[in-house]
């Protein structure tokens, strides 16, 4: 089954990728792998999903913020992979940064948001490690910010 098919069977669409809000590039490919930049949960609007973790949010917002994130992951490897999802491999690692306060220690649950829609879109494929850390504060006032490595086939 095609990626677009799956997502749509859960009412979701890939999102336009998103421009680099600095210095940097959406995506690199290196030795067989395509580093993804760290990408923002972004609503259907296009505003950015703000707020901490512990603060201003619960669990379930975050992970819906971290779900957001991983659909622009998917539409940034689209991209750079001229939308071929046949390339991809893996999911090797994602890196999930979730601004919370001090004392929040959930940020494994709130990443699961990503993970969890990697592995319902691309199956094992979607299975990957990863890390889940607490920061005070991300780019844009974001919630969540989340980047990728993708093993990727040669075209």
């Amino acid at each position: 089954m095609s990626l677009d098919r799956r997502l749509s069977e859960l009412g979701l669409k890939l999102p336009n990728p998103a421009a680099p809000v600095a210095a940097y590039v959406p995506s690199v490919m290196a030795s067989g792998l395509l580093h993804i930049s760290g990408q923002l949960p972004f609503r259907e609007d296009g505003s950015v999903i703000t707020g901490r973790l512990g603060e201003t949010m619960d669990v379930p917002a975050g992970a819906e913020a971290a779900r957001r994130c991983a659909l622009m992951l998917l539409a940034q490897i689209g991209a750079a992979l001229d939308g071929d999802f046949g390339r991809v491999e893996r999911i090797v690692k994602l890196g999930a940064f979730i601004s919370s306060t001090p004392h929040f220690t959930d940020q494994p649950k709130v990443a699961n948001g990503a993970s969890e829609l990697m592995v319902t879109a691309l199956g094992d494929l979607g299975k990957h490690a990863r890390s889940a850390v607490g920061v005070p504060v991300l780019p844009l006032g974001a919630a969540v910010e989340i980047d990728a490595i993708v093993a990727v086939r040669p075209a």
